[in-house]
Protein backbone atom coordinates (compact mmCIF):
# COMPACT_ATOMS: atom_id res chain seq x y z
CA UNK A 1 0.00 0.00 0.00
CA UNK A 2 2.58 2.69 0.71
CA UNK A 3 4.86 2.01 -2.19
CA UNK A 4 8.20 2.90 -0.04
CA UNK A 5 11.31 1.37 -1.90
CA UNK A 6 13.36 0.74 0.89
CA UNK A 7 11.75 -1.26 4.03
CA UNK A 8 13.42 -0.40 7.51
CA UNK A 9 15.71 -3.09 8.64
CA UNK A 10 13.81 -4.82 11.23
CA UNK A 11 17.14 -4.41 13.59
CA UNK A 12 16.27 -1.10 13.76
CA UNK A 13 14.01 -1.94 16.97
CA UNK A 14 16.71 -3.54 18.35
CA UNK A 15 18.92 -0.37 17.90
CA UNK A 16 15.58 1.47 19.48
CA UNK A 17 15.53 -0.89 22.65
CA UNK A 18 18.57 0.66 23.39
CA UNK A 19 17.36 3.96 24.48
CA UNK A 20 13.32 4.04 24.72
CA UNK A 21 13.38 7.34 26.28
CA UNK A 22 15.17 8.84 23.04
CA UNK A 23 12.67 7.49 20.73
CA UNK A 24 10.02 8.39 22.57
CA UNK A 25 10.91 12.36 23.08
CA UNK A 26 12.01 12.40 19.15
CA UNK A 27 8.53 10.54 18.75
CA UNK A 28 6.66 13.33 21.01
CA UNK A 29 7.95 16.28 18.77
CA UNK A 30 7.39 14.48 15.57
CA UNK A 31 4.16 14.04 16.29
CA UNK A 32 3.85 18.08 17.38
CA UNK A 33 5.32 18.65 14.02
CA UNK A 34 2.94 16.78 12.35
CA UNK A 35 0.16 19.17 14.07
CA UNK A 36 1.96 21.88 12.93
CA UNK A 37 2.36 20.83 9.21
CA UNK A 38 -1.46 19.97 9.05
CA UNK A 39 -2.18 23.39 10.39
CA UNK A 40 0.26 25.24 8.25
CA UNK A 41 -1.55 23.57 4.84
CA UNK A 42 -5.04 24.99 6.69
CA UNK A 43 -3.50 28.17 6.94
CA UNK A 44 -2.09 28.71 3.41
CA UNK A 45 -5.30 26.98 1.58
CA UNK A 46 -8.43 27.89 3.66
CA UNK A 47 -10.67 28.16 0.76
CA UNK A 48 -10.79 24.08 0.66
CA UNK A 49 -13.70 23.87 3.01
CA UNK A 50 -13.25 19.58 2.63
CA UNK A 51 -9.39 20.18 3.15
CA UNK A 52 -9.77 22.42 6.24
CA UNK A 53 -12.04 19.99 8.02
CA UNK A 54 -10.02 16.73 7.56
CA UNK A 55 -6.87 18.64 8.53
CA UNK A 56 -8.53 19.80 11.64
CA UNK A 57 -8.98 16.27 12.12
CA UNK A 58 -5.51 15.03 11.65
CA UNK A 59 -4.30 17.65 13.65
CA UNK A 60 -6.16 17.14 16.36
CA UNK A 61 -5.49 13.17 16.30
CA UNK A 62 -1.41 14.32 15.80
CA UNK A 63 -1.89 16.42 18.80
CA UNK A 64 -3.51 13.26 21.17
CA UNK A 65 -0.62 11.47 20.02
CA UNK A 66 1.97 14.04 21.12
CA UNK A 67 0.04 13.95 24.33
CA UNK A 68 0.13 10.15 24.19
CA UNK A 69 3.49 9.94 24.09
CA UNK A 70 4.30 13.15 26.67
CA UNK A 71 2.16 10.43 28.93
CA UNK A 72 4.19 7.52 28.61
CA UNK A 73 7.44 9.65 29.08
CA UNK A 74 6.11 10.87 32.34
CA UNK A 75 4.81 7.44 33.27
CA UNK A 76 7.89 5.93 32.81
CA UNK A 77 9.94 8.38 34.76
CA UNK A 78 11.80 10.03 31.53
CA UNK A 79 12.64 13.31 31.27
CA UNK A 80 10.98 14.94 28.23
CA UNK A 81 13.71 16.55 26.03
CA UNK A 82 14.53 19.45 23.82
CA UNK A 83 12.94 19.04 20.38
CA UNK A 84 14.94 17.11 17.82
CA UNK A 85 16.61 18.08 14.53
CA UNK A 86 14.66 15.82 12.04
CA UNK A 87 17.69 15.47 8.94
CA UNK A 88 14.88 12.93 6.86
CA UNK A 89 12.17 15.49 6.91
CA UNK A 90 14.70 17.89 6.20
CA UNK A 91 16.18 16.43 3.54
CA UNK A 92 12.82 16.01 1.98
CA UNK A 93 11.75 19.05 2.20
CA UNK A 94 14.92 20.67 0.20
CA UNK A 95 13.48 18.41 -2.64
CA UNK A 96 9.78 19.89 -2.79
CA UNK A 97 9.25 22.38 -6.09
CA UNK A 98 10.23 25.56 -5.42
CA UNK A 99 7.97 28.40 -7.58
CA UNK A 100 5.26 27.48 -9.64
CA UNK A 101 1.23 28.08 -8.85
CA UNK A 102 -0.72 27.73 -5.40
CA UNK A 103 -2.19 24.53 -6.94
CA UNK A 104 1.40 23.26 -7.61
CA UNK A 105 2.48 24.04 -3.70
CA UNK A 106 -0.36 22.43 -2.18
CA UNK A 107 0.08 19.27 -4.10
CA UNK A 108 3.22 19.25 -3.35
CA UNK A 109 2.94 19.99 0.32
CA UNK A 110 0.15 17.36 0.67
CA UNK A 111 2.69 14.83 -1.16
CA UNK A 112 5.38 15.52 1.36
CA UNK A 113 3.08 14.85 3.89
CA UNK A 114 1.96 11.53 2.44
CA UNK A 115 5.70 10.59 2.03
CA UNK A 116 6.42 11.37 6.15
CA UNK A 117 3.21 9.69 7.41
CA UNK A 118 4.06 6.57 4.95
CA UNK A 119 7.43 6.47 6.47
CA UNK A 120 6.83 7.07 10.14
CA UNK A 121 3.81 3.97 9.29
CA UNK A 122 6.55 2.16 8.03
CA UNK A 123 8.67 2.85 11.60
CA UNK A 124 5.97 2.14 13.98
CA UNK A 125 4.72 -1.52 11.96
CA UNK A 126 8.45 -2.33 12.19
CA UNK A 127 8.31 -1.21 16.15
CA UNK A 128 5.11 -3.09 16.91
CA UNK A 129 6.55 -6.35 15.33
CA UNK A 130 9.61 -6.21 16.93
CA UNK A 131 10.19 -4.60 20.12
CA UNK A 132 10.40 -6.51 23.31
CA UNK A 133 8.25 -3.50 25.23
CA UNK A 134 4.87 -5.43 24.38
CA UNK A 135 3.24 -1.65 25.96
CA UNK A 136 4.89 -0.09 23.13
CA UNK A 137 4.43 -2.30 20.22
CA UNK A 138 0.77 -2.33 21.23
CA UNK A 139 1.17 1.47 21.28
CA UNK A 140 2.98 1.41 17.95
CA UNK A 141 0.89 -0.90 16.53
CA UNK A 142 -2.41 1.54 16.96
CA UNK A 143 -0.37 4.73 16.18
CA UNK A 144 0.41 2.76 12.65
CA UNK A 145 -3.17 2.19 11.34
CA UNK A 146 -3.86 5.77 12.51
CA UNK A 147 -0.79 7.20 10.55
CA UNK A 148 -1.89 4.62 7.41
CA UNK A 149 -5.07 6.78 7.48
CA UNK A 150 -3.80 10.25 7.31
CA UNK A 151 -1.33 8.88 4.74
CA UNK A 152 -4.46 7.93 2.71
CA UNK A 153 -5.98 10.97 3.17
CA UNK A 154 -2.94 13.28 1.93
CA UNK A 155 -2.47 11.33 -1.39
CA UNK A 156 -6.09 11.56 -1.79
CA UNK A 157 -6.18 15.43 -1.41
CA UNK A 158 -3.20 15.72 -3.69
CA UNK A 159 -5.00 13.76 -6.21
CA UNK A 160 -8.41 15.88 -5.47
CA UNK A 161 -6.45 18.98 -5.97
CA UNK A 162 -3.75 17.90 -8.39
CA UNK A 163 -5.91 18.15 -11.58
CA UNK A 164 -4.45 18.93 -14.95
CA UNK A 165 -0.80 17.56 -12.73
CA UNK A 166 0.38 14.23 -12.85
CA UNK A 167 0.17 13.37 -9.21
CA UNK A 168 1.20 9.90 -9.64
CA UNK A 169 4.37 10.59 -11.76
CA UNK A 170 5.38 13.23 -9.11
CA UNK A 171 4.61 10.56 -6.42
CA UNK A 172 6.55 8.11 -8.27
CA UNK A 173 9.29 10.86 -8.13
CA UNK A 174 9.44 11.49 -4.73
CA UNK A 175 9.38 7.57 -3.70
CA UNK A 176 12.21 7.45 -5.57
CA UNK A 177 14.05 10.22 -3.63
CA UNK A 178 12.98 9.13 -0.38
CA UNK A 179 14.60 5.73 -1.17
CA UNK A 180 17.53 7.27 -1.97
CA UNK A 181 17.66 9.69 1.53
CA UNK A 182 16.09 6.92 3.96
CA UNK A 183 19.45 4.38 3.02
CA UNK A 184 21.16 7.67 5.47
CA UNK A 185 19.00 6.58 7.49
CA UNK A 186 18.15 3.90 10.15
CA UNK A 187 20.99 3.91 12.91
CA UNK A 188 19.43 5.91 15.61
CA UNK A 189 17.43 5.95 17.91
CA UNK A 190 14.75 8.38 16.28
CA UNK A 191 11.60 7.42 14.27
CA UNK A 192 13.26 8.39 10.85
CA UNK A 193 17.30 8.29 12.19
Amino acid sequence: MLGLELATDPRWARLVETNIEEILTDHAWCEQKAASNAISIITMNPEHTELVTELLIIAQEELEHFQMVHEIIKKRGYEFGRERKDSYVNELYKARIKGGSRQQALVDRLLFSAMIEARSCERFKVLSENIKDEELAKFYYELMVSEAGHYTKFIGFARKYGEGLDVDALWKSLLKLEGEIIQNYGKSEQIHG
